[in-house]
């Protein structure tokens, strides 16, 4: 009997700051109320930077360009069965597209200090949320040149 192959989930994810807020996204998960970043998996084909921007154009409306990874993240969710291997980018906005219909489990996109994110770890859909803003804020920025996308074919 041939053993089950395992791989992680490739997922992206987005910490935006302006004006010391930071972008998340409001979101149903499980039957919970959860802040998450624009975050979502790698699609077949696509690069981590197309996802990304992908990614956070389909859950805040807002068009970014990713600037620098913030950190690499390995995390399986305990009773989970999947896990995760999430790849955190900062970025700048581009422009903003306010009356684009957003994912259907997102209720919407807000703007909140790090605090007021601080203030509610109940609502937070995992500990990589205030992790990746941690490590951003603490100057957490590697180079894009760290991505290597290689297609064979």
């Amino acid at each position: 009997m041939q053993q089950e192959l395992w791989k992680p989930n490739t997922v992206v994810a987005a910490v935006l700051e302006r004006d010391g807020r930071f972008l998340l996204v409001e979101e149903e998960d499980r039957g919970r109320i959860v802040y998450n970043q624009p975050a979502g998996h790698l699609d077949p084909g696509e690069t981590l930077l197309d996802a990304v921007r992908r990614e956070t154009l389909e859950e805040s409306a807002w068009h970014i360009e990713p600037e620098g990874l913030v950190g690499i993240y390995l995390i399986e969710p305990p009773q989970a069965a999947t896990t995760y291997l999430r790849f955190c980018f900062h970025g700048r906005l581009v422009s903003h597209e306010p009356t684009r219909a957003l994912d259907k489990e997102i209720l919407r996109a807000v703007w909140m200090t790090p605090e007021e994110l601080a203030a509610e770890p109940h609502k937070h859909r995992s500990p990589l949320v205030m992790r990746c803003i941690q490590d951003y804020l603490a100057g957490h920025r590697h180079p894009l040149t760290l991505i290597h996308d290689l297609r064979f074919g």
